[in-house]
């Protein structure tokens, strides 16, 4: 091998190294930012705090603050304390509970372990200022409202399959039932309807709502995000057969409870 040769080769096997070295380099930094990357990304997780723990409650008296952020009638729940409605079975201040909403407020209530879900205001106070509340409610009134539904009475309700506006057997007889469906204009004493719809979300059916239970409204009212969900049912008259291929609407229903399952 001459001399030139050699230095052909020194000089290819030079820049193979170089570029071996420079490729080594980069899959090394690369390395080193997707696990920086990978760091970011898990950081946050590490350093955020722990989700804050459900409310813990006595049997009987316990004090709960915070803010108010759904309110209709007699009922309302305080964002820091969700799963818990809570009934001001009386006058507030010059109005009901709506006159609490997105306000700072301090309860006093009543947990009973029969009834979990709803919590029995005995006194309420609205802040105004910085340190000072104003009482707004007071009540000895333990007792459960007769709109409330509990848990237990809500699986009484049935769902209620209805395939086709001319199958009264869909509805007849049942009593009361659940349905999936949409709140909308319509007939009836409230002015509204459930209307259901079919897995491609075609219409199939309307329930015409005759009255709705304040809890019902309720929970309409904290749904409001929400385009459908269930309503259960106390089922009533059924609509005329010749009448109800034009609207679609199949019976006459009062509504006492909505929620998402």
């Amino acid at each position: 091998m001459n001399l030139e040769v050699c230095a052909m080769f020194l000089k290819r096997t030079k820049a193979a190294v170089v570029s071996v070295g420079v490729l080594a380099f980069l899959l090394i930094m690369a390395g080193g930012v997707a696990c920086k990357k990978a760091d970011e990304t898990q950081t946050p997780a590490a350093a955020a705090p722990a989700a804050q723990e459900g409310t813990t409650l006595k049997e009987g008296l316990n004090d709960l603050s915070g803010t108010v952020k759904s309110a209709l009638g007699k009922y309302f729940y305080i964002s820091q304390h969700p799963g818990f409605d809570i009934v001001a079975s009386g006058q507030v201040d010059t109005g009901d509970a709506s006159i609490l909403l997105d306000k700072e407020v301090k309860a006093k209530v009543i947990f009973n372990p029969a009834t979990p879900a709803v919590l029995i205001a005995q006194n309420i106070e609205l802040k105004e200022g910085e340190s000072q509340y104003r009482s707004v409610f007071s009540s000895s009134d333990a007792s459960i409202p007769a709109d409330f539904l509990d848990q237990k009475a809500r699986n009484e309700f049935a769902e209620l399959k209805i395939t086709n506006i001319n199958k009264s057997e869909d509805w007849e007889g049942k009593g009361k039932g659940k349905v999936f469906g949409k709140l909308i204009p319509g007939a009836g004493g409230q002015g509204q309807a459930v209307s259901l719809a079919d897995d491609k979300g075609k219409e199939i059916a309307k329930v015409i709502v005759d009255n709705m239970t304040e809890y019902a409204r309720y929970y309409v009212k904290k749904l409001r995000l929400f385009d459908s969900f269930w309503f259960y049912l106390n089922i009533k008259d059924s609509v005329d057969k010749k009448l109800r291929a034009k609207n679609k609407e199949v019976f006459h229903a009062d509504v006492v409870f909505a929620g998402l399952y």
